[in-house]
């Protein structure tokens, strides 16, 4: 579904919640100007078009326990379907990667895993590059400080999208 299918109401509501998932119906309702019941519909004709995919607490980890945040490139030998589908299985089972994209470039694989420290990451990379999946190299940073985190997608285009100017 693309945004020209989306109202101006619709893309408001996902905006609003992108910034405040625990606004009340309520709430929501009176910044998008709709009735309570209103919004409800138009909420939950959002959630089974698959446009709200859930609803989530930004957790501040590392103040919970210890916590280093890697973020790893992962290239593979070739390029074989059958290894991205046995190493998506693998790491859709680790619970220390939070996130993994496969991406374009000189790598296959963007993943962002969290760790204790330092030495629990060295095992996973070893378990990963050791494994049979076809992974050539792993090169990973270390995340130092969030300097802009995520906090939702630009619903429309800006006037600082356009090329060339």
């Amino acid at each position: 579904m693309t945004a020209k299918a989306l109202d101006r109401t619709d893309l408001k509501i996902l905006d609003v919640l992108q910034q405040d998932a625990r606004i009340t119906n309520q709430a929501l309702g009176e910044r998008v100007a709709l009735s309570p019941s209103a919004c409800l519909a138009r909420v939950r004709a959002l959630e089974a078009k698959g446009l709200i995919r859930g609803y989530h607490a930004h957790v501040a980890v590392d103040r919970i326990r210890s916590a280093t945040v890697v973020l790893a490139q992962v290239t593979f030998k070739q390029h074989a379907l059958e290894e991205f589908t046995e190493f998506d299985r693998r790491i859709l089972a680790m619970p220390e990667v939070v996130e993994a994209s496969r991406i374009s470039g000189a790598h296959d694989y963007l993943l962002r895993v969290i760790v204790n420290d330092v030495h629990h990451w060295k095992d996973i990379a070893r378990l990963l590059l050791g494994g049979d999946y076809g992974v050539e190299k792993i090169v990973s940073q270390f995340l130092m400080d969030e300097v802009k985190p995520f906090s939702g997608y630009p619903l429309v285009a800006t006037s600082t999208d356009k090329r060339g100017g």
